[in-house]
């Protein structure tokens, strides 16, 4: 009997999917454990394996649009066989292993494109009593007087009023722009959805603090140079180690001393994480990937510095499975690579903290005894969760991790 295959969840933030590539075709068999479907999440493009065998009868969502969990987005079931498709959207029949249909969101609706209707401005109508110079502040400023109070007499608006009168576009009515030369529309990918949804609720549930810190790189930039100095490095059996591999190494061991910050919120209390996984940062063309380092603060550099690179690798080509971007307790933003001397990071939820890096530059250094030097350092910021983590706590976690990037050593005791 024909049934529903319904979208599946692929990873756990996931809410809805695209369709990215339909891998059999309408009247094509299928054995269970096919690739059936190419499914963009918000994290990777996934190759949906079937979980049970049939024919595909119909696409009911067809590549390049999306769906929610749970929503029909094909037909299966015997060679040639005749179904009725809105009784299966209205749930009578449903493919077990996929969930219950919907079938109000079945059809794609189409969004309107009128014209949203301009506001009508009675400002001319009004008589508008305003001292002489008010009107020339307002006009050099671009603030409108019809939306201002005055406090002058019988309600004048004088200079006065213009001191800390907001510009016209706070004021003004919201009016739609329209469309000009050269503006394109680009479309959402599941990545770029999820990104925007979780990081806007992740600022604004979690009430963020910044700590920015200064190192001092040369220790730990000449034993960089040693390591890749290192015979089966030069021969290619071993992979090269980067800034990147000795910030995530050397934050680990700092979060291994400092708990606190290797923590969570969970609204009924803060749950402190018995290991330390690590995400670091990767940019792809769709949004970022955050791959993470399981049990980071056990690894030497250079398992370490394979992992990275693996990860990395399989990230970009959109190979990486759910497991292996789920379950980090603390990520690492690295924009050292590019002109970026330092910034803030917005938190990676569930997160309590990410630690956003500039670039390493050499420039001068002011010592304890007043003399200046030239350092090679790099400034980093530490963003907190304030239900989590407080100002103290931070900043002793910042000064182990200094301590650990200027006299590696220090790791080892």
């Amino acid at each position: 009997m024909a049934s529903l295959i319904t979208m599946p969840k692929l990873s756990d933030t996931m809410e809805e999917g695209g369709i990215g590539a339909w891998l059999k075709k309408e009247g094509e068999h299928f054995d269970e454990g096919d690739p059936l479907v190419a499914i963009e999440t918000d994290k990777a493009t996934v190759e949906y394996a079937s979980p049970y065998e049939g024919t595909l009868l119909k696409i009911l969502i067809p590549e390049g649009k999306a769906a929610k969990l749970k929503d029909p987005i094909a037909v299966y079931g015997k060679q040639g066989e005749a179904f009725d498709l809105q009784q299966l959207l209205k749930g009578s029949v449903s493919a077990p292993q996929a969930g219950p249909a919907k079938a109000a969101t079945v059809a794609n609706p189409k969004t309107s494109l009128a014209t949203p209707p301009v506001p009508v401005d009675n400002a001319a109508s009004k008589r508008i009593k305003a001292s002489p110079l008010a009107k020339k502040m307002a006009k050099e400023q671009g603030v409108n007087l019809t939306l201002l109070s005055g406090t002058g007499t019988n309600g004048r608006i004088i200079a006065r009023d213009l001191a800390t009168a907001p510009s016209a576009q706070n004021l003004a009515p919201a009016i739609a722009r329209p469309n000009q030369a050269g503006d394109q529309k680009i479309p959402l990918s599941m990545m770029r959805k999820t990104i925007a949804k979780r990081l806007h609720a992740a600022k604004n549930d979690a009430p963020h603090f910044y700590l920015t810190v200064s190192a001092n790189m040369e220790k730990i930039l000449t034993w960089r140079e040693d390591l890749n100095a290192h015979k089966d490095v030069v021969a290619g059996r071993l992979p090269k180690v980067s800034v990147n591999d000795l910030l995530l190494m050397t934050t680990s061991k700092a979060l291994r001393q400092h708990p606190a910050i290797n923590a969570s919120w969970q609204e009924d209390f803060i749950l402190q994480y018995g290991s330390v996984n690590i995400s670091f940062a990767v940019a792809l063309p769709s949004g970022l990937i955050t791959p993470v380092l399981f049990n980071s603060d056990t690894l030497g550099v250079r398992d370490i510095a394979r992992l990275t690179k693996e990860l990395g690798e399989r990230a970009k080509k959109g190979e990486l499975k759910p497991e292996e971007y789920a379950g980090g307790t603390f990520t690492i933003s690295n924009l050292g690579m590019t002109k970026v001397e330092e910034f803030t990071a917005i938190i990676n939820p569930p997160q309590a903290c990410i630690l956003a890096v500039g670039q390493t530059q050499h420039v001068p250094h002011v010592r304890d005894d007043g003399s200046i030097i030239a350092q090679q350092r790099v400034k980093m910021t530490l963003s907190c969760d304030h239900r989590v983590v407080d100002g103290m706590v931070g900043a002793k976690f910042l000064e182990t991790l200094i301590t650990y990037l200027e006299n590696p050593l220090t790791m080892l005791t």
